[in-house]
């Protein structure tokens, strides 16, 4: 039987609460929903060991590091069977925060991070364009992010 079917409305609640903001006390979350702080922490157990809940993950914002860089990467294969071994390299390049293979154009959509163009140039042409197996790229640098947001998982209780 498929674990998800063991969500239930309070899971979705717990993990709304948190996918907006991850510090929030479990305490915090108890009273919010009304249920005891241990049902928070039994709830989260559960939902880490469906593999729901993979880990927590800190935003960032980059350019107040020096990364003012954000890029999408259309990554073109030679062929599809080498989409396996071109990702593991991509692995090993720390300015790749994100990859996904995909249908349409490109065989690899990735998000790179760098801090300058100069930066962004030599990770192009020094690391990424070397990797065997990839034939070229086409790049597009992000000007705003206006959204990003986590999806609503709990339906507006009106």
């Amino acid at each position: 039987m498929d674990k998800n079917l063991d969500i239930d409305n309070v899971d979705r609640k717990i993990l709304a609460i948190l996918m907006k903001d991850a510090k929030t006390p479990y305490t915090d979350i108890a009273k919010q929903i009304h249920v005891s702080g241990g049902t928070i922490h039994v709830r989260m157990k559960k939902l880490e060991q469906m593999g729901i809940v993979n880990g927590s993950n800190l935003s960032v914002d980059y350019t107040k590091l020096g990364y003012d860089i954000c890029a999408f990467l259309g990554i073109y294969l030679d062929k599809s069977s080498l989409y396996g071994d071109v990702a593991k390299a991509l692995e090993g390049i720390p300015e790749i925060v994100g990859a996904h293979y995909t249908t349409g154009l490109y065989n690899i959509f990735a998000k790179i991070v760098c801090k300058d163009t100069n930066h962004l140039r030599d990770v192009l042409h020094d690391k990424i364009q070397r990797i065997e197996g990839i034939q070229r790229t086409e790049t597009f640098i992000s000007l705003f992010e206006n959204i990003n947001r986590p999806i609503q998982i709990v339906e507006n209780e009106d």
